[in-house]
């Protein structure tokens, strides 16, 4: 089991000037990506790597799906998500290959 930091950047509501509560990033985050990943051996407990590697780039795929599934409609647009394998090795994801399945 390995440890990355996971950091996620959501664009800020110009109208209100911030991005979203903390307190609902922080659950929206512990139901996409903790509750799914956490302690997990991706290859045998997550179903989504039953069909794609588990490799760094592909789990920076699964985070992005999962947080905007959780993320309020219409709301809030997630703009980055970053994983860190390495203090050397980050992969940054942006959606270029997100589904668009909601």
């Amino acid at each position: 089991m390995q440890t990355y930091p996971v950091p996620v950047i959501l664009k800020v509501d110009p109208h209100t000037g911030m991005v979203m509560n903390l307190t609902d990033l922080k659950k929206c985050m512990g139901v996409a990506i903790l509750d799914e990943l956490d302690h997990k051996n991706l290859d045998l407990d997550v179903p989504y790597f039953t069909n794609c590697p588990s490799t760094t780039e592909m789990v920076a795929v699964f985070i992005w799906n999962n947080i905007r599934k959780h993320l309020p409609k219409g709301k809030y647009e997630l703009y980055e998500v970053k994983v860190h394998e390495t203090d050397n090795n980050v992969v940054i994801f942006r959606g270029e290959l997100s589904s668009t399945e909601d």
